[in-house]
C-alpha cells in the first residue's frame, strides 16, 4: 500500500472522537496511559492518524469502560493483546472476571428496578384513587413507606 493509500484509510483524532464517542482529550489520555494496542501513527507534522484497527479497538474499550471495567484492567488487557499470542488464557480470565462483575451488577439493577416498578404502581394507584392516604408522611402520621 502506498503512503497516499494508507493516509486515505486513516482518520484524524476528531473523526475518531466522533466515531467512538470519546472526546479528543480522552483519546489522548488513552494513548498516554497505554490503553491502545498499537502506536498511533503520526503525520510529518505530528498529527495523529488512526487506522481502522485502532478505531475497532477503541470501540471495544468504550464498551468495556461503559460496563465498569477499571482502567487498570483495561490497561492489563491492552498489554496482553500487544504481547500477541500465548496469553489467551489470561485474557479470557480477565474478561470472564469482568463479565461476572457485570452480571452481578445487572442482578442488582434488576432488584432496584423491581422496587421502582412497585413504587410506580403504588403512586399510580393513589393518583387514580385521588388520594394520598397510605403514602409516606415524613411527619410519621401516615403509615407505610413512600
Amino acid at each position: 500500500m502506498t503512503t497516499a493509500e494508507d493516509a486515505a484509510r486513516t482518520l484524524g483524532i476528531g473523526e475518531v472522537a466522533e466515531r467512538t464517542g470519546l472526546s479528543v482529550h480522552a483519546l489522548r489520555f488513552y494513548e498516554r496511559e497505554g490503553l491502545l494496542v498499537g502506536p498511533v501513527r503520526r503525520t510529518a507534522g505530528g498529527r495523529r492518524r488512526y487506522s481502522p484497527v485502532d478505531v475497532d479497538w477503541l470501540l471495544i474499550c468504550v464498551r468495556l469502560r461503559e460496563s465498569g471495567m477499571p482502567l487498570a484492567d483495561l490497561g492489563r488487557f491492552a498489554d496482553l493483546v500487544r504481547r500477541g499470542p500465548g496469553n489467551e488464557a489470561e485474557r479470557l480470565s480477565l474478561l470472564d472476571a469482568h463479565r461476572r462483575r457485570v452480571d452481578a451488577r445487572i442482578r442488582e439493577l434488576e432488584e432496584c428496578r423491581s422496587v421502582i416498578t412497585w413504587k410506580v404502581g403504588v403512586y399510580a394507584e393513589h393518583l387514580a384513587r385521588g388520594s394520598a392516604d397510605g403514602l409516606w408522611d415524613p411527619t410519621g402520621s401516615a403509615p407505610g413507606p413512600a
